[in-house]
């Protein structure tokens, strides 16, 4: 059961992909289409389990351990191009979570700095956000695993945004929709909730989320809205 949260906070840091933009459904959709033809196949469960919230490198590396495991020798020499096609294929469908934007003019109302951390290319980063709309609600606090040494869920990336925001890890929350971000997150020392609204999500995420270290779990962008108000009006504030 995740527990009903009782503090408010410095800052809020947004995870991107599957909680501001729902990009984690249509990518996975494509990739699993590039892999299956290079003779990797897997559940739409495991593929979320294993790879969501990982930084491309990462990602890419275990992969590689995958097709090396499964075929007995090393990935040709075009494979992340194959299923970096796969992914695109799929790109021009991306939008925002519903909700997304009046999640973040809803942080800023009640939070004193909001920001967004992310697994994704700083490039594709910027590209999403700007897409969906929402780069101006989230700017300037919007960061790439790019930046630091290692990717989700390393603490590295939201280490950063908080440095970066002016906020001590212990005064952030993260709102994050993958196992491996949420271990990001409580690595970093940080409170997490796990978010469960967007496409990819599937039966029992929300138990996997708490498992990882999540603090409470939403269902979707209404649902955080109630819940922000309510740990601000705990706090004393008005609700905006």
């Amino acid at each position: 059961m995740s527990s009903q949260p009782e503090k408010s906070f410095d800052a809020l840091i947004f995870d991107c992909d599957g909680v501001l933009v729902d990009s984690e459904v249509l990518a996975i959709k494509g990739e699993r289409i590039a892999l299956e033809a290079l003779g990797l196949v897997y559940s739409p469960q495991d593929y979320v389990r294993k790879f969501v919230g990982l930084h491309d490198r990462a990602f890419f590396d275990a992969l590689r351990e995958d097709y090396h495991h499964t075929h007995g020798r090393e990935a040709p020499d075009d494979f992340e191009d194959r299923i970096l096609e796969g992914r695109r294929r799929e790109r021009h469908l991306l939008t925002a979570v519903a909700g997304a934007d009046a999640a973040l003019r809803k942080a800023r109302a009640h939070v004193a700095a909001v920001g967004v951390a992310s697994s994704s290319r700083a490039h594709f980063l910027q590209s999403k956000l700007e897409r969906t709309g929402l780069y101006d609600l989230a700017a300037p606090h919007i960061y790439s695993a790019d930046l630091v040494a290692h990717g989700k869920p390393a603490p590295d990336i939201f280490l950063y945004a908080a440095e970066r925001i002016g906020a001590a890890p212990e005064r952030c929350l993260v709102l994050e929709d993958s196992e491996n971000g949420v271990r990001a997150g409580r690595a970093a020392g940080m409170t997490v909730w796990g978010f469960l609204g967007g496409g990819h999500i599937f039966d029992g995420h929300g138990d996997r989320l708490l498992e990882a270290g999540a603090a409470h779990v939403v269902e979707d962008f209404a649902h955080f809205a109630e819940e922000l108000d309510g740990l601000y009006e705990k706090a004393g504030q008005s609700r905006p």
